[in-house]
């Protein structure tokens, strides 16, 4: 009884500590199409310019999203770095990817809408 105590206890610890969201997984990934828009809710980086993958809360999908980040058709007009000022400030983004494999990857970014806009 005790042990199985212990046991429960360290799961719920263990779930606890998961610092990363959970993602969307296989056939439910690839039913989501390009362009997706959504709220940028975490950037992995090393510098301002060099982003290699963020993740998005999407309208409508529980989980989030994660993204490659390939190359830009649009660098100039949206940076990667301007990904972290979206999340700051949680204003959407609009993300056109293609599907390499299971991986979403991003090959333009634009400012999408806020909800309720016309």
């Amino acid at each position: 009884m005790k042990r199985a105590l212990v046991a429960l206890i360290a799961a719920i610890v263990l779930a606890s500590c998961r610092t990363e969201p959970p993602t969307l997984p296989g056939a439910a990934a690839a039913a989501v199409v390009s362009p997706v828009d959504g709220i940028v809710v975490g950037v992995v980086s090393a510098g301002l310019g060099n982003v290699s993958s963020f993740e998005l809360r999407a309208a409508g999908i529980p989980l989030t999203l994660e993204f490659m980040l390939g190359e830009l058709e649009n660098p100039t007009e949206f940076p990667p770095g301007h990904l972290a000022e979206h999340q700051a400030s949680s204003s959407p983004v609009r993300v056109y990817f293609r599907l390499e494999g299971e991986r979403r990857v991003a090959y333009r970014l634009e400012d999408a809408p806020e909800a309720g806009a016309s």
